[in-house]
């Protein structure tokens, strides 16, 4: 997605930026030991220094290298397919694995929601999505863009092709995963992108292939504010992975 141009407030009443208060370390559950090749890889996934695999901070919306690093050591796929480039973490990863990745983004005109974009030819062993959260921010004014679609209705209707899509191009045994966060908007209250999204990918004849995995939000912009209003922030985005029904 292209760079943030202007963002809706997640609440109205927001006052200021402060200064990041000392973190508070919580006690995760002990894992059992298994036969994984990426034993840290569990329902719960924490990891704050996003630099270290190729994320940006400065880019907004952006996600740390190390899950998707994590993610591809599990799967070991041959091929990666990155509809939505963003930054290009996820592309660097797989340049740091020796992976084949073929990465797209609407800033260099790939719009990711249309089957006109996509090879009929195009497999692969693992695809990455990592799309907006709907209109949490704003990354452009290009009508083809998922944050600037006007309702949630509108959402959902272009979120469906791009699961679509991005399900067509999956191997026989390919994943497809997905990170998506749910958010607040003062227009629609809770807006529960995940559950809006198994839904989606349900419909579009997949399977939700293990466990949902937990990721810890470090480093976003809305935990160094102030707000007037009593709610529960929310901490954590999920990433979902789905295979091709048997």
């Amino acid at each position: 997605m292209a760079t943030v141009t202007s963002a809706r407030a997640i609440h109205p009443d927001c006052a200021t930026r402060v200064a990041t208060p000392p973190p508070i370390y919580a006690k995760l559950p002990q894992a059992p030991i298994t036969a994984s090749r990426v034993p840290e890889l569990t329902s719960l996934y924490h990891f704050d220094e996003a630099e270290h695999y190729g994320g940006n901070r400065a880019y907004p919306g952006n996600c740390g290298g190390k899950l998707i690093y994590d993610l591809l050591r599990y799967f070991q796929p041959a091929s990666v397919f990155d509809p939505m480039t963003g930054s290009g973490t996820c592309r660097y990863v797989c340049d740091r694995l020796g992976i084949e990745c073929t990465s797209h983004d609407l800033k260099s005109g790939f719009d990711a929601c249309n089957p006109a974009s996509y090879a009929t030819d195009w497999r692969f062993d693992f695809v990455w999505l990592h799309p907006p959260y709907w209109r949490q921010k704003r990354y452009s004014d290009s009508p083809d863009d998922l944050s600037t679609t006007r309702t949630l209705g509108e959402f959902l209707a272009r979120y469906r092709l791009l699961i679509e899509n991005c399900a067509k191009v999956l191997s026989p045994q390919g994943k497809l995963a997905i990170l998506m966060g749910d958010y607040t908007d003062r227009e629609c209250g809770y807006v529960p992108l995940g559950y809006h999204t198994k839904q989606l990918a349900f419909t579009a004849e997949l399977r939700q292939d293990c466990t949902d995995i937990v990721r810890f939000s470090h480093g976003t912009s809305s935990s160094r504010k102030v707000y007037r209003s009593s709610f529960i922030p929310n901490l954590h985005d999920v990433c979902t992975i789905f295979a091709k029904q048997n």
